[in-house]
Order: C-alpha cells, then structure tokens, then sequence
C-alpha cells in the first residue's frame, strides 16, 4: 500500500513555465553533462559517425528504448503523485529496468541531485527522500506544483535530448548547426511520445533499442572515455 503524498501546489501557468525551464536546464546541477547515455562507445565503434545515424539512435531511444520507458514511469509517477500515493516502488521499477550498471548510476545520481538541488523551493519536495531514479523524481516534483503531465513530460524528454545531442556534438564531431537543426527535426516525435505515454501503463514498458544497451555495457570498459556513461 502507498503513502499519503504532500500537498499538491496550485501555480499559474508562467510560474510553472519558469520552473521548468530552471529545473530542466543545462545549468540545473544535476550533472546530466556528465553522461552520454552509452553515445560515446556507439561513436568509438562507428555505429553513429554523422548526423543521420544519430538522428535514427535518438529516435529509436525515443520510441522504442529507455527514453521511451523514462516517458512511461514519468507519467505513472505524476498520476499516482496527484492521487497521493507515494513513488517508491516506481523508482525501484526504474532501478531495475537499467540495463547496465552505468544506466543505472546516470538515472539514480541525476535524480538523487534533482532531488538536493530542488530544496532551494521548499514546499517542492520531500526531504525524507534522499535517492530516486531521475524521471521519478522530476515527475513526482512536477505533481507536487501542480504543473501538467504533459507539458512537463515532454520538456523532460526535450532535456534529455538536447543533452544527448550537445555530447555527439563533441564526440562525433558536428558542428552547433547540425545539434540545433536535430533539435528541432525530434520536435514531432518529442511531442508524440509524451503524448502516447499519457495513456500508457506500466504493462506498456520495454525496450528494443538492443545495440544501445550493448553500447551502454561496452562503455564500462572503454579504456578512455570522456563521460561517465
């Protein structure tokens, strides 16, 4: 049986508009920098060597692989957050559905730093809770503020995105032109996927995106890398 949840905050829409913006942003210390998501063996072994193969790796993870199951276990913890019902089991569920040991530090210390850094907004968390996997905890924060699924799942997956993408940037290499034209060609399938998570269960997780997960494994072992995952 669940818990009983704080007290849902009622905001307007520009309030809620700005604190997504702050909390999802490249600033927000959350560390998101740090990871590639398993990008950077991908690239080292020539699976993604330009601007359309990763275009069709971040689609598929967007689709079909963990970005999809992240859009799925934000939307159950933003209904179960607004019914009261605590999100405990739905970030052990999001441990266990890591495929490797580098997915797992990269979603539970980005959620473990959400969590610390969103206390500068008091009410916004609960500070029993020291350790949540990453989308868990930005949905369960987004509840709280009473700020839409929607808007804030599909600013969540525009972060990670965008973060993904400023790392291919980097280690491909592609210039600043090709990550703001990608940006704006996942627009549509962003937008989609939050969409088609809204109505989703957890009975609707799982991944196909194989090779990435392969990727993610490989990385622990990668002899020089630049980031942590």
């Amino acid at each position: 049986m669940g818990t009983r949840m704080p007290m849902i905050i009622i905001m307007d829409n520009n309030t809620a508009l700005l604190r997504l913006m702050t909390w999802l942003s490249p600033a927000f210390p959350v560390g998101a920098f740090s990871y590639s998501h398993g990008i950077e063996r991908a690239v080292h072994d020539g699976v993604i060597g330009d601007k359309v193969s990763l275009q069709l790796w971040l689609e598929d993870l967007l689709s079909h692989g963990s970005l999809w199951n992240d859009a799925v276990l934000f939307a159950e913890t933003w209904r179960n957050t607004t019914h009261g019902i605590d999100c405990l089991d739905t970030s052990e569920l999001a441990q266990a559905m890591a495929g490797s040991k580098e997915r797992h530090m990269e979603t539970m210390l980005q959620g473990s730093a959400f969590l610390q850094a969103i206390g500068h907004w008091g009410h916004a968390n609960s500070k029993s809770i020291k350790e949540m996997a990453y989308p868990v905890a930005v949905a369960m924060v987004a509840a709280q503020n009473g700020i839409a699924c929607q808007p804030a799942l599909s600013a969540f997956l525009h972060a990670m995105l965008s973060n993904l993408i400023q790392g291919a940037v980097r280690l491909v290499p592609l210039g600043q032109s090709h990550g703001v034209s990608l940006m704006a060609a996942v627009e549509k399938d962003i937008l989609d996927v939050a969409e088609r998570a809204m109505s989703s269960s957890l009975d609707d997780l799982g991944s196909a995106a194989i090779i990435s997960d392969i990727m993610a494994m490989q990385h622990e072992t990668q002899y020089s890398r630049v980031f942590r995952s």
